[in-house]
């Protein structure tokens, strides 16, 4: 059975750095796939991509620095190791949806202890499958949901190509299947290829909003494409799951800028909390 890796990271398990390494962990140039075969994912390369207010002033990038240093300081240095099981993390990440990371893990047991094969999931009654994913809620949503991305797939189901697939053309496959949008294709290239993408969920949305890596309330698919065009590749696994860390233990919906350590290079805390201590 795949044991994909999930966002969350223990910090027990993160690497530190000291002040005299900086950078970035660099990318993977080999993934090893489910049936054992390596692949080299194409160079982490940032695309051009323009703004979409053209007003907008992105951060420059030894602020994008200072904000990943600092966010390093308070959890440590996350490592990408990619899993290589891409239709693994695509499952698991439509499971995710509207619950908890404890209901989606407990939910993808009970699939893959169900149907060992993809095949087996694919072709079951749906009301089998829904049965095995109860625990992670909306099973009636999410197994007619899986069945038709798996029928997509081929008789073999594989996502295997998009290892090697040009970026362009990976994100358009994934984003053309069934219930499956911008955060859950960047999970899979990230999580299971290691290729450079930041997936946007409530927290990175939240968090970056803030601190002014995109506009304060830009729609989701603005603030992928902001984050992506600001941050050096070798720093997105990096950023992306300190940004989460961030966002759930200190910047919530009801902040606590009293214990953060942000809040000095942060504008919405210099904007909206700042003056009321005056």
């Amino acid at each position: 059975m795949e044991t994909p890796s999930t966002i969350t990271v223990p910090v027990s398990i993160w690497a530190k750095v000291g002040a005299d390494n900086n950078g970035g962990v660099p990318l993977p140039s080999k993934v090893v796939l489910a049936d054992g075969s390596t692949v080299s994912p194409p160079p982490g390369t940032p695309p051009r991509i323009p703004k979409r207010d053209p007003e907008w002033r992105r951060p420059s990038r030894r602020r994008v620095l200072a904000i990943r240093d600092r966010l390093r300081e308070l959890y440590g240095r996350p490592v990408n190791e990619p899993h290589g099981h891409p239709i693994a993390e695509l499952v698991r990440t439509v499971l995710s949806q509207n619950t908890n990371d404890r209901n989606r893990d407990v939910a993808y047991a009970g699939l893959r202890e169900r149907f060992p094969t993809w095949e087996e999931v694919r072709d079951a009654p749906t009301e089998e499958v829904e049965a095995a994913i109860r625990p992670g809620g909306l099973s009636a949503t999410k197994a007619p949901r899986i069945q038709e991305i798996l029928g997509r797939l081929d008789d073999h189901p594989s996502l295997d190509w998009l290892a090697e697939a040009p970026r362009d053309q990976a994100l358009e496959f994934l984003t053309d299947l069934p219930g499956v949008g911008r955060k859950t294709a960047a999970c899979v290239l990230i999580f299971a290829f290691g290729r450079p993408e930041i997936p946007v969920d409530v927290h990175v949305h939240r968090v970056g909003g803030r601190l002014g890596l995109f506009r304060l309330g830009a729609p989701f698919e603005e603030a992928h494409d902001e984050m992506l065009a600001i941050t050096p590749p070798e720093d997105a696994y990096e950023l992306h799951v300190n940004l989460i860390q961030h966002g759930r233990a200190i910047c919530r919906p009801n902040p606590r800028c009293g214990e953060c350590g942000l809040r000095r290079m942060c504008p919405w805390y210099k904007s909206n909390m700042l003056p009321r201590r005056k």
